[in-house]
């Protein structure tokens, strides 16, 4: 893990030395030199890096581990040499005005500082020739001294379970009403290591009605062979009851003609490749796999397969297991307090409480103080203690087996936010790419290659999905707590991560202040006030980010001290002033800043912020936004709700916003009250995809409507001669939302949600080229109208959230696309939906308190559904209705229950949680915001119904085929 650091830094300073070395700088023939000289080296020493990686020789002596710290020191200290010549980068891409005149002063400050940079540059290549020349000496690198990679982890399954009896008959279910020769059907089981997969199958391997129905079984640990030949011949040789070879035809006659049970344990999809084409095409046989990727378990049981995905065990299992573990003589009260923090750390994994129940069962006296110790320094134990071993080692591999270092060290980066927070999907890949832990390659943007590697974390289960999107793309996930714990112990041994509390902290390129029960591990020995160390204020930090969730104290005042920050996020800030960002101008090199409720102004100086590529004001009290905010040269996103603070903008002012070429990508959002600003400047955003607009009546006449109208169709046409993501979201307000009926011309989005009162559904709508994802809200439409919706032959996701869809009927033919179907209603009168309509629908959710019984829902219509949510204030009787009829169709879709949660303003979304069942009772929840907390961690999971896309908390659904934890 230190090496992924060490390496991932190298190559980021390798890219800073190229650029040094282009025409644009104006250097010395020695200082030439000198930098071609580090690069060179540096870019030897990690390609060194990488191919011993790669051949699984990860360097674990002293040497090695002395030489992996030298030279990621000497690294820091490069890129910080650098960055303090070229105080801001971004600036020397800037044209005329007052940015040229930044670029001036730069100049003028680099020209003075030459010398001292040179001879600083310097002195680092002697540092880097000593450091190599002791590599070399010692064989730190290349040596034979070099340690193996760590033992793959123990694969047996867990002699007395917890939580499993419910699973197990689901598949056992499955697996037993599968009659007659047919397609083989797999079973795939799939989850993060130690959830506990093997344990599942083993459990309906050995089930008694299954050993009768399959008395011919085999069971094979494909990780334990080297190939997919002498995996199938450990299969053949359980199934045969001779020991004679038996050759692959063979083996196909043998399964087409014998009812037999194979379960293939770790399966990887090559050994999947090899066993799939021997397959008969119709056999007697079932087969069971279990895996930790998505990708393969979807490709296992593609067809009439079945993927059932692992959930962690609840807060109440968790406490089972302990019980039978460690706690078996009785249980204080003081001792059970005590408990639940190891069951808050542990989140529901159960290798993790299998091996602390061990560690536990070692103490002399066991109490609820020391299970708090035991917790506050779990990192530690994880590393040091002989029982977290196993653990570990599926923690290790789970790293370890990730493609390349920047993605290794994006997923440390993960631990920089709190244990069990929520982290939005677009804000991890914006800090990702401001932080320059995207590398691109070949022709792909940076955007496209950290999406694939959120997607790669995804899949591996690595990092896990709270809610699922109408497009199946995750918009919200959370690290695996006990994952978080480990990755966050070696992020500190690492310098990588740690507090603003630590008294080490100056040395660290990432920095946070935490003020959650399950916050960082520091003991309370590395525990200091931000400056209390440094009363005169002189320390400076080389932290990239600084990351605030509660309160920031002391450390409010002292953001300017680390003045070579990136990302700045103080969205979870409590105790934020305006006050305090008066001299955040100077802080040259952030690109990503954040800000809290507590914040009612920007600093008169923001636009001096020339890196900034994204700045969130989404949570503050900020309604007017300085104009000169928009014009910062490198922004790109921009959220927030604001309205402009004057009335109106001079052509010149316009003309200059053109001449600079915004880079804005995402506007969301802006009130058009009237005041044409943001309308007048949308025009000129060239890269504009995604625009969130507030209308609001300006009177009687609606002078500003017709404003509005040519914003949205000229924004619309724009995107004709694309095929990419643009999306436009139109909350109408008081205004009727009529005005859109006066564009005609063809236009070009593929998402719109509106939101408010129309007369009739505009010609806009259904014209509209590419559309993929529509919802209406409140638009208060009826059947006749929404039945020109049917015209949307290419529509994947449809919400609509009205009173009343009764008298809406969707016919066969219709929405021949439509794969999600979200119907958000108050009336329990759901549309008419024919047979052969909807015939690639996955999920279908209907979200109404009062639903009667299946209200005429047929699901057995849409032979490819694999879930239905349904709101948790159903009654019982509905709910088993709902259970009876999944479980009757071929797919068995998942039902899952979703707790509704009332918005705290009129014009708020309505937002759900999800619910273990059905709550006959009914309650209110508290929002997010008011401090409940969920009893798997401080943060409730959430989803939003009236603004798609957002699903139930991990609901799994279509795109993955998984089960989620939620419905167990």
């Amino acid at each position: 893990m230190e090496a992924a650091v060490a390496s991932a830094l190298t190559k980021e300073v390798v890219l800073k030395l190229v650029a040094l070395l282009s025409e644009k700088h104006k250097l010395s023939r020695g200082l030439k030199d000198d930098i071609r000289f580090i690069r060179t080296e540096l870019d030897m020493i990690s390609s060194a890096r990488d191919s011993h990686m790669a051949a699984g020789r990860d360097p674990a002596s002293s040497s090695s581990r002395i030489s992996m710290e030298e030279m990621r020191d000497l690294a820091h200290d490069i890129e910080d040499c650098i960055d303090r010549f070229l105080p801001c980068p971004c600036v020397a891409c800037q044209g005329q005005g007052e940015a040229a005149s930044v670029l001036r002063r730069v100049k003028k400050a680099a020209t003075s500082a030459r010398s001292r940079f040179a001879a600083e540059i310097h002195k680092l290549r002697s540092r880097l020739k000593d450091a190599h020349d002791r590599r070399v000496n010692y064989q730190a690198v290349n040596g034979s001294s070099a340690g193996a990679s760590p033992a793959a982890a123990d694969t047996g399954a867990e002699t007395d379970p917890v939580g499993i009896d419910e699973p197990k008959q689901e598949l056992v279910d499955i697996l037993l009403q599968q009659t007659g020769p047919g397609k083989p059907g797999v079973i795939s089981i799939v989850g993060f290591g130690g959830s506990g997969k093997t344990t599942l199958a083993r459990a309906v391997y050995e089930c008694p009605g299954v050993v009768r129905r399959f008395p011919c079984r085999a069971w094979a640990v494909a990780s334990e062979h080297r190939d997919a030949e002498g995996l199938l011949t450990t299969i053949l040789r359980q199934l045969r009851t001779t020991d004679a070879p038996l050759p692959q035809i063979s083996m196909d006659g043998f399964l087409r003609t014998t009812e037999c049970l194979i379960v293939i344990d770790d399966i990887n999809k090559q050994n999947w490749d090899v066993i799939k084409s021997i397959l008969p095409r119709e056999a007697k046989s079932r087969i069971i796999v279990t895996t930790a990727l998505q990708s393969v378990a979807n490709a296992c049981s593609s067809g009439d397969g079945y993927v059932y995905k692992m959930s962690i065990l609840n807060a109440e299992h968790s406490k089972v297991l302990l019980m039978k573990k460690v706690f078996f003589q009785g249980c204080s009260p003081e001792l059970e307090r005590g408990s639940t923090a190891i069951v808050e750390k542990c989140d529901g994994l159960p290798l993790a409480l299998v091996c602390m129940a061990k560690f536990l069962l070692g103490e002399n006296e066991l109490t609820g103080s020391h299970c708090a110790r035991v917790c506050h320094n779990l990192g530690h134990h994880m590393e040091k203690e002989a029982d977290f071993t196993k653990l570990q080692q599926v923690l290790v591999n789970n790293y370890s087996s990730l493609s390349g270092y920047p993605l290794r060290t994006s997923l440390l980066y993960t631990s920089v936010f709190p244990n069990g927070r929520p982290i939005r999907r677009n804000t991890l890949i914006r800090r990702w790419l401001a932080e320059g832990y995207v590398q691109c390659q070949y022709k792909r943007s940076d955007l496209e290659v950290a999406d694939e590697n959120f997607r790669e974390l995804i899949d591996r289960n690595i990092i896990r999905p709270i809610d699922a999107s109408h497009n199946a793309k995750v918009k919200t996930c959370r690290t695996h707590g006990i994952m978080h714990e480990f990755m966050l112990h070696k992020s500190m041994s690492d310098n990588f991560i740690t507090s603003l509390h630590d008294q080490n902290r100056s040395n660290f390129r990432h920095l946070f202040i935490q003020n959650h029960a399950s916050g960082s591990t520091l003991s309370s020995n590395q525990r200091t006030s931000p400056a209390s160390d440094d009363a005169a204020g002189s320390e400076k930090f080389r932290a990239r980010s600084l990351t605030i969730s509660g309160d920031a104290g002391e450390a409010a005042s002292e953001f300017c001290r680390c003045e070579l920050l990136r990302v700045l996020d103080l969205g979870e800030c409590n105790d934020l002033e305006d006050s305090h960002l008066k001299d955040i101008h100077k802080l040259w090199h952030l690109k990503y800043l954040s800000l809290g409720g507590t914040i009612s102004n920007l600093p008169k100086k923001i636009d001096k912020l020339h890196c900034l590529e994204t700045l969130d004001l989404r949570k503050t009290k900020i309604e007017v936004l300085p104009v000169e905010v928009i014009g910062l040269p490198h922004l790109a996103y921009l959220f927030g709700k604001f309205k402009f603070g004057k009335k109106d903008l001079r052509k010149s002012e316009i003309a200059e916003f053109s001449q600079r070429k915004s880079k804005l990508k995402s506007l969301a959002g802006f009130y058009a009250d009237g005041n044409p600003g943001f309308l007048q400047l949308m025009a000129h955003m060239k890269e504009l995809k995604k625009v969130k607009i507030w209308c609001e009546s300006t009177g009687a006449d609606n002078k500003g409507l017709p404003d509005i109208s040519k914003a949205v169709q000229k924004f619309a046409q724009d995107g004709m001669d694309t095929t990419g993501v643009r999306s436009l979201s139109l909350n109408l307000g008081n205004t009727m939302g009529d005005f859109l009926g006066s564009i005609q011309e063809y236009c070009y989005l593929s998402s719109l949600k509106l939101h408010g009162q129309l007369s009739v559904l505009p010609q806009f709508v259904t014209s509209l080229c590419g559309l993929t994802e529509l919802c209406l809200s409140s638009t208060n439409l009826m059947g006749h109208d929404l039945s020109n919706l049917r015209k949307l032959r290419y529509l994947l996701y449809l919400k609509l959230v009205e009173a009343d869809l009764g008298s809406f009927t969707i016919d066969n033919g219709d929405f021949p696309s439509l794969r999600r179907l979200c119907l958000v209603v108050k009336m329990p009168i759901l549309p008419a939906v024919k047979e052969g309509a909807l015939p690639y629908l996955v999920s279908l959710q209907l979200l109404c308190k009062d639903l009667f019984d299946l209200s005429g829902m047929r699901i057995e219509f849409h032979d490819c559904l694999e879930e239905v949510a349904l709101d948790s204030m159903v009654s019982a009787r509905t709910a088993e209705m709902w259970e009876a009829a999944a479980k009757k169709h071929p797919k068995r879709p998942k039902v899952v229950f979703l707790k509704r949660i009332d918005p705290s303003e009129p014009e708020s979304a309505v937002k759900y949680v999800t619910a273990d069942g059905p709550t006959r009772e009914k309650c209110i929840v508290d929002s997010p915001q008011s401090g409940s907390v969920s009893k798997h961690g401080p943060y409730l999971k959430k989803t939003v119904v009236s603004e798609p896309p957002r699903a139930a908390s991990e609901l799994s659904s279509a795109a993955n085929g998984a089960m989620p934890p939620s419905a167990r």
